[in-house]
This record gives structure tokens, C-alpha cells and sequence, in this order.
């Protein structure tokens, strides 16, 4: 998928030295420490990296162990942390993770040349490959998502919350984002519905490490009218 936008290109091409991994993070010291030295491997320790922190376990001081940026927070939900964290740095490229170790850190150099190749948001689809490590109430519900969000836009997406994408900043500058556990469909919605171009393309998605935070009914609840108050806002935008 990719709907054309306008934008200025970047003729010399984005390196790692370009780039910013960012994540929301709350008590998550069993996974943090892995997923910064995958980050650190791929990257060749060039990547920034930025954790928003609301944790009361060791997660911040693993964090700033590993050399990364945290800014500590009070916790007030998904959408606050990641949304600081895509706002804070002032390199072009920023990219979104989890720091649970579910995502695959190995396709930061795919997704770095996709920007290269003129996609303003790249997107990861985990249902592509199956998400078998997934919580099958987690993956029909993902799947109800992308299948409401593609309704109401008249675009197909395939997977509308997953952690891993890649923005060009200059659009996460341009658009105000106001959702909290629904931040991760608007990431991807508003840019679409305004005719950036955005791509989906499939990753592995692997079995977090520690306790999932959301609640499958409620969070579920709150994503699916995000969806609907984005896409009607976009649409009489």
C-alpha cells in the first residue's frame, strides 16, 4: 500500500546516524535491556535512543545503563509516553518500538530504506506472517481493528496498532496527535487519510517478555472508538 505525498527528498539518503528508535516504557526490565543492545547491534550504536519512563522497577536506570535518553514521566497511558517520545528528537527519522521484545530490531535497516526509497510512514503488519505468538483474543481484536479503521477510511490497512514504525519527524511535527490507548491507529491513519505515503510491510512478531499492561476489554474498548472519533475527524477535517 502507499498513497503519494508531497514532501522534500532526501537526495544524499538517511544513515543510522540519522535515525531515532523512541518508546513508551513502564516496568519492563526483564525485556529493556535485550531490546537497547539489539537496537545497539543493528544500528552499530548509532541510533538514538529514547525511552519516555514511567516505571517503579529498574527499567529507567537498565535504560540509561544501555546509553539511552530516558525522560521520566508519571504514568498516564500509552498514548502520553509514546507521544512525548516520538516528539523528542531532532533527528529526520524516527522510529517506534515496544520494549517488550516482541519486535524485530534486525529490520530497522529495511524500514530506514524504505524511508530512503520515499515513504513518509512504514508500517509494521504482524498479522501478515500469522502472530502466532500473539493471544488469540489480542489478534482477532487487531484484526477487528484493521478491518473497522479500513471501513471507515475506504483504505485497506492490515494492521492498525502494531509498535513498529518508521516516520520521516517532519510529519510527526505536522499533525496533532490526541489519542491515548488509541495513539498507535492514529499514528497511522492521519498520515494515510492526508495522503502521505504510507507502507505496510510484514515482520515477525515474537513472545513479549513480562506482563502485558493492557486490558484485553476496556483497552479494546478505547482503541475501537479512537478508530472511529480519527477517521471522522480526518474525514471532515
Amino acid at each position: 500500500m502507499a498513497i503519494q505525498g508531497s514532501r522534500a527528498e532526501n537526495s544524499a539518503g538517511y544513515t543510522f546516524d540519522d535515525l531515532a528508535v523512541v518508546m513508551g516504557t513502564y516496568n519492563e526490565e526483564e525485556a529493556i535491556g535485550t531490546v537497547l543492545d539489539d537496537i545497539a547491534t543493528v544500528t552499530d550504536g548509532r541510533a538514538e535512543v529514547v525511552c519516555v519512563d514511567g516505571s517503579s522497577d529498574r527499567t529507567p536506570e537498565i535504560a540509561r545503563e544501555h546509553g539511552a535518553t530516558v525522560i521520566e514521566q508519571e504514568p498516564q497511558g500509552y498514548g502520553v509516553a509514546v507521544r512525548e517520545a516520538v516528539l523528542t528528537p531532532d533527528r529526520p527519522v524516527v522510529v517506534t518500538t515496544d520494549c517488550d521484545d516482541t519486535y524485530p530490531m534486525e529490520r530497522l535497516p529495511d524500514f530506514l530504506a524504505e524511508i530512503n526509497d520515499g515513504a513518509d510512514v512504514v508500517s509494521g503488519d504482524r498479522l501478515y506472517y500469522g502472530a502466532e505468538q500473539m493471544p488469540a483474543m489480542n489478534k482477532l481484536g487487531n484484526e477487528l481493528f484493521a478491518l473497522l479503521a479500513s471501513v471507515l477510511m475506504g483504505k485497506r490497512v492490515h494492521d492498525t496498532t502494531t509498535g513498529m514504525r518508521a516516520y520521516r519527524r517532519e510529519v510527526l511535527q505536522k499533525i496533532v496527535w490526541t489519542e491515548n490507548t488509541g495513539l498507535s491507529a492514529e499514528l497511522l491513519m492521519r498520515p494515510l487519510m492526508r495522503g502521505y505515503d504510507v507502507r505496510e510491510r510484514p515482520i515477525e512478531y515474537d513472545e513479549r517478555k513480562g506482563e502485558t499492561k493492557l486490558d484485553p476489554f476496556s483497552g479494546g474498548a478505547a482503541i475501537a472508538k479512537s478508530i472511529v472519533r480519527v477517521a471522522l475527524e480526518e474525514r471532515f477535517r
